[in-house]
C-alpha cells in the first residue's frame, strides 16, 4: 500500500521540480492559467487547486498523479505567529505594524466599520522602474465586509 500523499509532500515536490526545470512562478502560472501569486499559494498548500489547475500544473511539472488530488485538498491555514526573521517577509509584518492602523483608519472612512476580505482576495506584485531603485508594488484588492449589528 502507498503512502498517503500530503500538501507537505507535495509542495515539497513543486519545488524540486521547479528548481529542475528552472521555470519561474510567473511561467509555472501561465500554464495552468492563474496568476503568479495564486500559483505560489496553492503550491505551498494555502489554497486548493480546482481539479483542472491542479491537473495542469501536475502536467507541466511532471508530478505523479497523486499530487493532484493533495492539491485539490482544502488547506489548514496555520502558520507560525511568531515575527519571522526572513528580511523580505519582516519588512511586511513592519509595514503592517507602521501602516496597519493607518489602513484601518482609512478603509474605514471610505467603506465604514468593517473589514477588506483576504478571502474575496486577490493581489499582484510587479517591478516599477525609479532612478533612485526599481521599487517592488503590491497591489492588494479585497471585498469589503462590514460589521453586521445585530
Amino acid at each position: 500500500m502507498s503512502k498517503f500523499m500530503t500538501k507537505e509532500d507535495v509542495t515539497e515536490m513543486i519545488l524540486l521540480a521547479k528548481r529542475t526545470t528552472g521555470m519561474t512562478w510567473e511561467a509555472i502560472a501561465e500554464k495552468i492559467g492563474m496568476s503568479p501569486v495564486w500559483t505560489h499559494s496553492a503550491a505551498m498548500g494555502m489554497n486548493a487547486m480546482p481539479k483542472d489547475k491542479a491537473d495542469a500544473l501536475v502536467s507541466a511539472l511532471s508530478l505523479p498523479q497523486e499530487a493532484a488530488l493533495a492539491l485539490a485538498e482544502y488547506p489548514t491555514k496555520i502558520w507560525d505567529q511568531a515575527v519571522p526573521t526572513d528580511p523580505c517577509i519582516y519588512r511586511l509584518y513592519e509595514v503592517v505594524g507602521v501602516y496597519g492602523p493607518t489602513i484601518k483608519a482609512l478603509i474605514q472612512e471610505e467603506f465604514g466599520d468593517g473589514i477588506m476580505s483576504a478571502i474575496d482576495f486577490d493581489m499582484k506584485i510587479t517591478r516599477v522602474a525609479n532612478p533612485k531603485g526599481d521599487r517592488v508594488k503590491v497591489e492588494m484588492t479585497g471585498k469589503f465586509l462590514g460589521y453586521n449589528s445585530w
